[in-house]
């Protein structure tokens, strides 16, 4: 419960530091994006590692996929090539990892109270962030996508009564 918590309460900050980070203006479309994909594997790899003595088959995914999401992350803010490269993709990389977190997240926390709903948001924000990553490409308003899914999937994991 206490590690729960914990995850929980880091994703709520992750998730306000990326909603506001994009409000400084500043920063290059690469580094919020990177940004955004490098807090959200912070939280995939605490969180899988976490998860490893309760569900290993989620625990590991959620490693796994946080190891590929801090690789592209790391890439993307250092390596300013791989973005003009990859600039449509990272788009569809980051709406792609949202909708794999929740399948994750669906197949995982069957015994959790709210953990099919939090699934379904990952999905449904991936399918928006790729839409809206089609046609407006607008860094702040994908960045913020992804800060409100770790604030609404911490809070309901405080809220849980599942653990």
């Amino acid at each position: 419960m206490y590690k729960n918590t914990i995850i929980s309460i880091i994703a709520i900050i992750l998730g306000i530091i990326i909603i506001a980070f994009p409000l400084f203006g500043v920063i290059a479309a690469a580094d919020i994006l990177g940004l955004s994909v490098l807090l959200l594997s912070i939280f995939l790899l605490a969180n899988g590692i976490s998860e490893v003595e309760y569900n290993t088959t989620r625990g590991i995914l959620n490693v796994l996929l946080g190891l590929i999401m801090l690789i592209v992350s790391l890439g993307l803010i250092f390596n300013p090539s791989l973005f003009a490269f990859l600039t449509a993709l990272t788009i569809y990389l980051a709406g792609i990892f949202l909708i794999i977190i929740g399948l994750i997240v669906i197949v995982g926390n069957r015994d959790s109270k709210y953990g099919f709903w939090m699934g379904i948001l990952g999905i449904v924000l991936g399918v928006i962030y790729i839409i809206i990553g089609t046609y407006i490409q607008n860094p702040f308003v994908l960045g913020s996508l992804i800060g409100i899914w770790l604030v609404i999937t911490g809070v309901l994991n405080v809220l849980d009564d599942g653990y």
